[in-house]
């Protein structure tokens, strides 16, 4: 790194005490250092995320996913203001796809959620899932604490649609929100078993003008496949809703749906207890994204890789038994 650069890139105090400050600059400067592949970047934003280690059991975290074209980012803006109105302050997490061929994403949510980006309440960072599983950008859970840290205590997960990878996002969020769209002929299609069953709320949205009569029948539906669910063990029992998100009808209902779960589960201690597994496997994942880093990054394997994969495409060897030479590399005295 330059001597330039490391002069103009804020100090460790400098990030904490501006973060800690609700200074929006600061902190969407602290998250794009959270994105970087550079291991300076890592190191430093590692401690500052030490540093701002506080207690986080007065935030909300709401996961929300959806079909394609259900409207998610219009339903986002909506509650969003809707919140706002309530004396909140919301940070919004939306995650773009990333082309498989460039890597790049589009990063709009920006343009799509006008009134609310302008919102000093607010604050809306496009985040792109580069290859993290499901659709979740790999920090998003840095990113969510240093929003907390900075006095958002809402903070909204957008994900890019439905999928059974979508439990990461399940397993990082308090309550998770299934935005459904009606007319689309069987009002299930795209939206996995899995998902449904994760749901603590399903909402269908469009609930307006000619596709009123749709959603309502969509809700009806939807209500009857929750049955053949069995019951969560927390004892919470999922409502289905319309709402129109330009119509704005059905928006507070779902926010009060939201603050009945959030209310019922604190009471419990279940919100508690999730944040605490939440926590734990974090810790897992870290470790085993961190492990597969050090040994594929080793010099020794780097050579080695090539030499398999060439045996691999040359039909001389496994796959199986290919990844083993690999593991079999790990060797940890007593």
């Amino acid at each position: 790194m330059s001597a330039a650069i490391r002069k103009s890139r804020l100090s460790k105090s400098e990030f904490v005490d501006g973060i800690s400050s609700g200074n929006r600059i600061i902190l969407s400067k602290a998250i794009t250092l959270i994105e970087s592949k550079l291991p300076e970047d890592n190191a430093l934003a590692d401690e500052i995320i030490q540093e701002l280690i506080i207690p986080t059991q007065s935030t909300y975290r709401i996961g929300i996913t959806g079909v394609p074209g259900a409207g998610k980012s219009t339903f986002i803006e909506a509650i969003g203001n809707h919140i706002i109105n309530q004396g909140h302050k919301v940070a919004i997490l939306a995650i773009d796809p990333s082309s498989q061929k460039t890597k790049g994403s589009i990063l709009g949510d920006k343009t799509r959620m006008e009134s609310l980006s302008n919102h000093p309440s607010a604050f809306i960072r496009p985040s792109p899932t580069g290859n993290a599983l499901g659709g979740v950008a790999n920090k998003t859970r840095e990113t969510m604490l240093l929003c907390e840290a900075a006095g958002f205590d809402i903070v909204l997960i957008e994900t890019v649609g439905v999928g059974q990878s979508e439990i990461a996002v399940h397993g990082m969020v308090d309550f998770f929100l299934l935005l459904a769209l009606a007319g689309a002929g069987d009002e299930l299609q795209g939206i996995k078993k899995g998902i449904v069953e994760m749901a603590d709320s399903i909402v269908v949205n469009k609930a307006d003008g000619e596709n009123l009569n749709a959603a309502n029948k969509a809700k009806a539906e939807l209500k009857g496949a929750l049955h053949l669910f069995a019951p969560q063990e927390r004892g919470w029992y999922p409502k289905v809703m319309t709402c129109s998100s330009t119509e704005l009808t059905g928006i507070k209902d779902t926010w009060e749906t939201l603050i009945e779960y959030q209310q019922q589960m604190s009471r419990s201690g279940y919100l508690s207890e999730r944040r605490n597994n939440q926590n734990l496997d974090w810790f897992s994942s870290q470790i085993n994204y961190g492990l597969e880093q050090r040994l594929l990054t080793h010099p020794t394997v780097k050579d080695l890789l090539s030499s398999l994969k060439k045996q691999i495409l040359a039909g001389q060897l496994h796959p199986k038994k290919a990844a083993h030479q690999i593991t079999d590399l790990l060797y940890f005295k007593e």
